[in-house]
């Protein structure tokens, strides 16, 4: 049985009016659609307001009363596998992610998770941050991932320059893509296979 392609969701992960993560975003969203072997979307969470968490129990126990979160949690079981683009405030990622990441639970498990961080040190405290917590959420992250740092986040940002002016990101972001590839496949070619246990059970 040949497996679909893997469906990937590129998280845009700030809300705020003037934010920079649109730019990184459609970026490797552009790099990652030359590639034939996954699909891609992107994912902003401008269209998921959700309040700050305040239900009964955790996701993985009970479904969230919030409707917008419903909806959150229904896009995210609809993918098989995640690029969080990711700013570094004071050497975490945004709260409205971290808000988001609560707000799910058994839709993030057993799918992989890749990164492109952005900040002073390229997102790397707040990427090993979600790390963590993507363990927690049962996710598979990457080892490798994308790091633009302050001369390149200035560059793009106020200088004029362009990604593609900065090969050196292009490279990473197909050392990360190709690692994300090889870890959709094996976790969504295992999660069929439990799927089907449980109907034959």
């Amino acid at each position: 049985m040949t497996t679909a392609k893997p469906k990937i969701g590129i998280i845009i992960s700030t809300t705020r009016e003037n934010r920079f993560g649109e730019k990184p975003a459609r970026w490797i969203y552009e790099i990652a659609q030359k590639r034939g072997d996954m699909e891609f979307e992107l994912v902003d969470l401008r269209d998921y307001p959700m309040p700050f968490f305040d239900e009964v129990a955790s996701p993985a126990w009970a479904t969230p009363t919030s409707e917008v979160a419903q909806k959150w949690a229904a896009k995210i079981d609809s993918l098989d596998g995640f690029i969080f683009v990711t700013a570094e405030y004071n050497r975490s990622p945004s709260g409205v992610l971290k808000n988001a990441l609560d707000y799910a639970y058994n839709e993030f498990n057993r799918k992989p998770a890749a990164y492109v961080g952005y900040g002073g040190v390229g997102g790397a405290r707040a990427v090993e941050q979600l790390r963590l917590i993507n363990v927690e959420l049962q996710m598979a992250p990457t080892r490798s991932g994308v790091h633009i740092g302050g001369a390149d986040f200035m560059a793009v940002w106020q200088q004029g320059k362009t990604f593609e002016d900065l090969p050196h990101l292009g490279q990473s972001a197909d050392t990360m893509l190709n690692e994300l590839s090889w870890w959709a496949y094996a976790l969504k070619t295992a999660r069929e296979a439990d799927a089907r246990k449980q109907e034959a059970a």
